[in-house]
C-alpha cells in the first residue's frame, strides 16, 4: 500500500505524424525524474491509452521504465475487452512496471458485477498491485461504496483513485473516512481532478494522481509536500495561486487539452500532440493558455 502514496504524475503520450514521439516522451519522463515525483503512471487518460494499439502501449510501458531511473512506474491497462486488458497486463509485467491502473472501459454500459468480475479476473492473474480507476467522466461508470468494499477484499487491489468533488473541508474529510470505513483501511485513497488535489490531500487522501503534474511536476509537488507535512493552509494557498489554471480546465472541458497545450507551448512536445480525432485547443484558446502559463511563471 505504501507504494501508492504521494504524487503520482501522469505524463502525456505525445503524438507526432500519427506516431508516438519517443524522444519527446523520454524528455517528459526525465522531467519527472528531475523533479523527484513519487511515482509515474504511464498510459492514464492523460496518456491517451484508449487511442493506442497494444503494441504502442507495450512500447510506452517499456520506455517509461527505461527512463524512470528507479522511480516506481504504474501502467494503465484498461481496454474494452478483458482479453485485451490481460494482454496489457502481460506487456506491463514484461516492461518491469511496479503497479497497474485499471479503468472499467466500456461501450455498452457495464454493471457492477461486470466490473467486479473484471477486477477479480485481473487480480487472480497477476502479482502486480492494482489501482482502481474511478472517473465516471471518462469511463461513464459510477462506483459505489459497496463496490469499493468488494474490490478492497481482492488480494492485489491496493489503491482507489477517486474523483475530486466540490465539498467543504469537513464534508471532504467525512467522504474520505466513509471510503476508509467501507474498505476496512485495506487500500490507499488517491485524489484525482487536479483542482481538487490540495483539498483531497488535506482531507486525508494518501496520494494525488495528477494529470497536469505529468507536465508541470514542480508546483504539484510543492502542494503535495505541504499537505504531507501537515501544512494544510499552505497546500490550499499554493493551489489557490493556480486558480487561473484550474479555470482553464473548467473552460476547456478538462485537463487533457490544456495540458497538451502547455506542453506544446513550453516546447516539450511538438504541435498537435494529441491523437486524432482529438484536435486539441484552437489557436485563440492556446494563446489564453500561454498567457496563464506566463502569468503563473509555469515552466
Amino acid at each position: 500500500m505504501t507504494l501508492f502514496t504521494g504524487l503520482s504524475a501522469f505524463p502525456l503520450t505525445p503524438i507526432r505524424d500519427e506516431e508516438i514521439d519517443e524522444a519527446a516522451y523520454a524528455g517528459l519522463i526525465q522531467r519527472l525524474v528531475t523533479a523527484g515525483v513519487d511515482s509515474i503512471t504511464a498510459l492514464g487518460s492523460t496518456g491517451s491509452y484508449a487511442y493506442l494499439t497494444a503494441e504502442e502501449r507495450a512500447r510506452v510501458a517499456r520506455m517509461t521504465v527505461e527512463h524512470a531511473a528507479g522511480i516506481p512506474v504504474f501502467v494503465g491497462i484498461g481496454a474494452l475487452r478483458t482479453r485485451e486488458v490481460m494482454a496489457n497486463v502481460r506487456s506491463a509485467e514484461a516492461a518491469g512496471a511496479q503497479g497497474l491502473l485499471l479503468a472499467p472501459v466500456s461501450y455498452q454500459q457495464l454493471s457492477t458485477d461486470d466490473v467486479f468480475e473484471l477486477f477479480r479476473t485481473v487480480t487472480s492473474a497477476t502479482d502486480l498491485p492494482i489501482v482502481v480507476y474511478d472517473n465516471p467522466g471518462t469511463t461513464h461508470f459510477t462506483f459505489t461504496l459497496d463496490l469499493y468494499a468488494r474490490l478492497a477484499e481482492l488480494e492485489g487491489v491496493d489503491s482507489i483513485k477517486i474523483p475530486g468533488q466540490a465539498m467543504s473541508p469537513p464534508d471532504f474529510s467525512a467522504h474520505v473516512e466513509r471510503i476508509r470505513a467501507a474498505t476496512g483501511n485495506q487500500v490507499t485513497i488517491g485524489i484525482s481532478g487536479d483542482a481538487f488535489g490540495a483539498a483531497g490531500l488535506n482531507a486525508g487522501c494518501d496520494a494525488w494522481y495528477t494529470a497536469v503534474g505529468g507536465t508541470l511536476p514542480t508546483p504539484m509537488l510543492a502542494i503535495t509536500r505541504a499537505a504531507q507535512n501537515g501544512e494544510a493552509d499552505r497546500a490550499s494557498e499554493l493551489s489557490a495561486e493556480l486558480q487561473p489554471l484550474w479555470d482553464l480546465f473548467s473552460e476547456f472541458s478538462g485537463s487533457l487539452r490544456v495540458t497538451a497545450a502547455i506542453a506544446e507551448h513550453l516546447g516539450l512536445v511538438a504541435p498537435h500532440s494529441l491523437p486524432l480525432p482529438i484536435l486539441g485547443l484552437t489557436d485563440a484558446q492556446k494563446r489564453k493558455v500561454a498567457e496563464v502559463v506566463a502569468t503563473l511563471n509555469l515552466d
